[in-house]
């Protein structure tokens, strides 16, 4: 090897260790940034003849598309849960344990007392308007329930848009970063850094809709759910939704009052065997709007049509026609099973009893249908309207099962219901985030080692004053050649 040809092979070494040193700094700079793939620099050695050095081939992004994907899967796993976990345990609050003031089964436990103390005391007008005052606010009760669970479903409802419209902005920036990668690439630039920003924008969405992704040769990737539906494939899918301005109990997406989805202006369907977009927080959402909250909902309307159709029984109010409302009413008509949803915000104490309203507190002891005041001291319906309530007897609504069983068991099962619903939502949310808290482990075990690229950085420091020595000793070299 000639002198000239030493001095090439450690500058080409000086050279790529000042490539090794810039691309550490940044691994170290990048340690904490989202998205970040590892940089590697990638050299060959440069061989003419008998005479050599090394050549800086490019700089490469490390990956694993496997483990990166797992993680995506586990995190659209964690959104849907927690989505559906948060959201059932807010219906259970709204519902009230029984130790919480403000309860469902509070105003049960109180109307019950109410009576019990009218009974005792038939003649006593203040004891009677403590029924109908408890009575009032076991109504309204169920008409703020009814209320709150519907809240719930426009807020679901206006979620679904804003993320609808999130999916549809990532997925645009996504391909704009496609362009610029495709053309990076074709200049020979490095397209690296517009990569990393599209893994960061690829997760910002991973979490709403299962996603799959393919990168060609030019660097553009290609995205697809779980279930094959094209998200970006040359262009961005463009998602569809119209919010809600107020949602009704009696409000469906079957019937056709509520938005569905659409891609590219064709309807997907999201629940059953074969719905698409399945396990992220976007169909999550549609779950709480049309599934979670409208089982709540009927099964509120099955406790009051249970309440009101006890208060009906024939037997009870010897005052009453057959098609006449009793205690309480479907706002002053006759509850039926046949307009039972939605009843729960209906639900009124009837006007026939309630001084403001032009009626009278005595037609709680003497009949609802009573045109005079009768014995002041009969407590007989007091009575029967306090036993039918603590009575065993089949539920009247088809929501909950046929087993008899008493009000204040009925209210204990609806929040007992809602409470299992919750629960395992809660079990599947645990699970996921344990699956996707080991998987995000993993792969920032493979990111940045910052001890590691310390450790690099002092090879690169060794490398590099090597080649400086040979440097300075091909000067030596030719100083001696030039003082001959």
């Amino acid at each position: 090897m000639s002198i000239s040809n030493a001095l090439g092979s450690a500058l080409s070494g000086l050279s790529a260790s000042a490539r090794a040193a810039s691309v550490v700094s940044s691994n170290v700079a990048n340690a904490n940034t989202d998205g970040y793939g590892v940089r590697r620099l990638a050299v060959t050695s440069m061989t003419y003849g008998t005479y050599g050095g090394v050549r800086v081939v490019g700089i490469t992004r490390d990956s694993d598309p496997v483990l990166t994907g797992q993680r995506r899967d586990a995190g659209a796993a964690q959104g849907h849960a927690d989505t559906r976990a948060g959201y059932l345990a807010r219906i259970e609050t709204l519902i009230g344990t029984p130790d919480t003031p403000g309860s469902l089964s509070g105003h049960f436990d109180d109307f019950e007392a109410r009576l019990v103390s009218a009974a005792s005391r038939p003649d006593s007008q203040s004891r009677l308007e403590g029924v109908l005052q408890s009575a009032q606010r076991l109504a309204g009760r169920l008409n703020g329930l009814s209320d709150g669970i519907q809240s719930i479903r426009l807020e679901a409802d206006r979620q679904i848009g804003t993320q609808v419209e999130t999916l549809n902005r990532s997925l645009a920036a996504i391909h704009d970063l496609n362009i610029s990668i495709r053309s990076a690439v074709s200049r020979g630039e490095d397209a690296l850094g517009l990569q990393d920003q599209q893994q960061a924008l690829i997760d910002t969405i991973s979490d709403l809709v299962p996603i799959r992704e393919r990168r060609n040769d030019a660097g553009m990737v290609t995205l697809y759910t779980g279930d094959g539906v094209s998200l970006l494939d040359g262009r961005p899918a463009q998602f569809g939704f119209t919010p809600t301005a107020a949602i009704m109990p009696d409000m469906t997406y079957a019937d056709g009052d509520l938005s569905g989805l659409t891609v590219n202006g064709r309807p997907v369907t999201l629940d059953g065997s074969y719905g698409a977009l399945q396990g992220g927080r976007l169909a999550a959402l549609f779950e709480v709007r049309d599934s979670i909250t409208t089982k709540a909902q009927a099964q509120l309307d099955g406790v009051a049509m249970d309440l009101a159709a006890r208060m009906d029984d024939p037997g009870l109010d010897p005052t009453l026609g057959p098609a006449d409302p009793g205690l309480f009413t479907d706002a002053g008509a006759r509850a039926s099973a046949l307009n039972e949803t939605g009843l729960a915000a209906r639900l009124r104490v009837n006007a026939a009893t309630d001084p403001a309203q032009g009626g009278a507190v005595w037609r709680l002891r003497d009949g609802i249908g009573a045109g005079a005041e009768g014995d002041a001291g009969n407590p007989a319906l007091l009575q029967g309207r306090l036993q039918i309530l603590q009575a065993d007897r089949p539920t009247a609504s088809a929501v909950f099962s046929g087993t008899s069983r008493s009000m204040s068991e009925l209210s204990a099962d609806f929040l007992s219901l809602t409470a299992t619903d919750r629960h395992f939502a809660e079990a599947d949310l645990s699970h996921a985030s344990g699956q996707y808290a080991t998987l995000r482990e993993a792969e920032l075990r493979g990111g940045v080692d910052t001890d590691g690229e310390k450790q690099r950085l002092l090879e690169i420091e060794t490398s590099y004053a090597a080649n400086a020595r040979v440097v300075s000793t091909v000067e030596e070299m030719l100083d001696q050649l030039m003082r001959i």
